[in-house]
């Protein structure tokens, strides 16, 4: 059996995915539906998400806040604990705040960091050298980056 490779999803793609409906990160999102990919999240990370959902510019409601937080938890799952004793490969991020996302995604195994900060952004070509993990924009997401590279 083939394990279903992980996705780590920072705060602003999990905007684009379930209150924008951005078109740019519908691969994902099918991917995610589909149970081609699954996404994961840890107590840092979730909570970050259930905060943003009040920031005021958002507007939303009290009934939509909670849409879209049952949303995120329908398709990601939270691990329990991902700390990882061996940070010593992780890249350090310029700003702290976005810290917990790499190491999310390096103690949970995932495959990709899918992300729209420039400051994750930044850090693709190091953590893909030292074997880490992938850091890609939605746009850059698509059902074919399933396929295992050719050897």
């Amino acid at each position: 059996m083939v394990a279903v490779p992980r996705v780590v999803l920072d705060t602003n793609v999990c905007l684009d995915l379930w209150l924008f409906g951005d078109p740019r990160a519908a691969g994902l999102r099918a991917a995610l539906h589909a149970g081609g990919v699954l996404a994961v999240t840890d107590q840092a990370c979730r909570e970050e998400w259930l905060r943003v959902l009040h920031y005021p510019q958002l507007r939303l409601t009290d009934e939509a806040r909670a849409a879209l937080a049952g949303q995120f938890d329908a398709l990601v799952l939270q691990l329990p604990s991902t700390a990882s004793s061996d940070l010593r490969t992780l890249p350090r991020c310029a700003d702290p705040d976005d810290q917990k996302f790499l190491e999310l995604a390096h103690a949970s195994g995932a495959r990709w960091l899918v992300s729209r900060d420039g400051a994750v952004l930044a850090l693709a070509r190091r953590a893909l050298r030292e074997g880490l993990f992938e850091i890609v924009p939605p746009q850059a997401w698509t059902p074919t980056a399933l396929t295992p590279p050719p050897h």
